[in-house]
C-alpha cells in the first residue's frame, strides 16, 4: 500500500517549532506497519525530529544555528532576497528537508520525548508545503 498526500503547515516565524500533530491532522489513516516519509518543498527551512517536551530546547536550538551561521557575512554573494536567506540556505543543508518515521500498530513510532519539528530559517517563510508518502500495510 501507497499513499501520498500534499499539505502546507501554516506560518510560522524563525525558530525551531513542534508540529507532529499539525502533521498528523493531514495524513490518512496510517496502516498497521509501515513508513511515514516527510519532504519539505523548500530551501530555507528543515525537518528533523528533536525533543518534544521542554520548550526551552527549541529556543536554545534556534539560537545555536543563528551562531553557527551568521547572518551578513562578508563573502555571501547571494544577498539579494534578505539577510536571512543566505544563512536559511546554509541552515537547511545542514539539517536536511526529509525525515521518515516507523509506523507500528498504526501509529507513528516515535520516542517518548520524540516530536516532528519544523526548522524555519527565515523571519518569514510563509506556509510550508510538505509531501508525505506512507508505505505499509
Amino acid at each position: 500500500m501507497w499513499k501520498q498526500v500534499e499539505f502546507r503547515l501554516r506560518e510560522r516565524t524563525r525558530g525551531f517549532h513542534l508540529v507532529t500533530s499539525e502533521v498528523l491532522q493531514h495524513l490518512p489513516e496510517l496502516p498497521n506497519v509501515g513508513l511515514l516519509h516527510l519532504f519539505i518543498k523548500h530551501t530555507s527551512c528543515g525537518l528533523s525530529i528533536n525533543e518534544n517536551a521542554d520548550p526551552d530546547v527549541r529556543v536554545d536550538m534556534n539560537s545555536i544555528f543563528n551562531r553557527l551561521v551568521k547572518e551578513r557575512e562578508p563573502y555571501y554573494q547571494h544577498t539579494l532576497e534578505g539577510d536571512d536567506d543566505m544563512p536559511a540556505h546554509a541552515k537547511c543543508t545542514i539539517v536536511g528537508s526529509s525525515i521518515t518515521i516507523p509506523i507500528t500498530n498504526g501509529r507513528l513510532n516515535l520516542g517518548t520525548w520524540q516530536g516532528i519539528y519544523l526548522c524555519e530559517f527565515r523571519d518569514y517563510g510563509g506556509a510550508r508545503k510538505i509531501v508525505a508518502t506512507i508505505t505499509g500495510e
